[in-house]
């Protein structure tokens, strides 16, 4: 076990410090902010309605439930059970980070970004590959540069990431599974225009 938490150490270092950058430092921290990215899923649920009528609903309950659900067992459940303390609190260890955004508190293990956007990746993915084929790979890369972003600014460990990408990747394909259950594959609706 000490050695895939020395390496886990190791990464972050590779990545937090040695691979840091003047463009990245001041993108990812703007890249993990809520306030830029809530507006992207607010109007890509708002298309799905418009696009999907009742069943668009359906799917926006879905996704928003995803998301509650990767949230709570991450930040309730697996961050008070595991108790691991994050690089940037950690005082063995914090004198390696290079912090570029407030460090948090409630635990580390698991990144809830990474739960959040990879569990909101998987549902979008499993839910849009029938009519978006390759490109609903999309969501993955997303979730990835998001998750990313948590070890460059210094406030998690990759495997702390890993783990959240894991946990959302399982609940977004379960919640996708059952959508697909109760609702069907997404299809768009014909839109019918008079010229009378």
């Amino acid at each position: 076990m000490k050695r895939i938490i020395d390496f886990d150490k190791w990464l972050f270092i590779k990545i937090n410090r040695d691979g840091s950058t003047p463009f990245l430092d001041k993108l990812m921290p703007v890249l993990r902010e809520p306030t830029n990215w809530i507006p992207l899923y607010f109007f890509l649920f708002l298309f799905v309605v418009i696009s999907f009528g009742k069943k668009g609903w359906w799917f926006v309950l879905y996704g928003i439930t995803t998301v509650a659900i990767t949230d709570s067992v991450s930040s309730r459940i697996f961050k008070p059970l595991i108790g691991r303390v994050r690089p940037c609190c950690d005082p063995d260890f914090s004198s390696n980070v290079r912090l570029l955004v407030g460090c948090g508190g409630n635990g580390s293990f698991t990144s809830s970004h990474a739960a959040n956007h990879f569990g909101l990746a998987m549902f979008l993915f499993l839910t849009f590959r029938s009519f978006m084929g390759n490109w609903a790979y999309v969501f993955f890369i997303w979730a990835a540069a998001i998750s990313y972003a948590q070890i460059y600014v210094g406030v998690h460990y990759p495997f702390d990431v890993l783990g959240g990408t894991i946990l959302g990747c399982l609940v977004g394909w379960a919640s996708a599974t059952i959508f697909h259950q109760k609702n069907g594959l997404l299809t768009r609706r014909v839109q019918h225009f008079s010229y009378a």
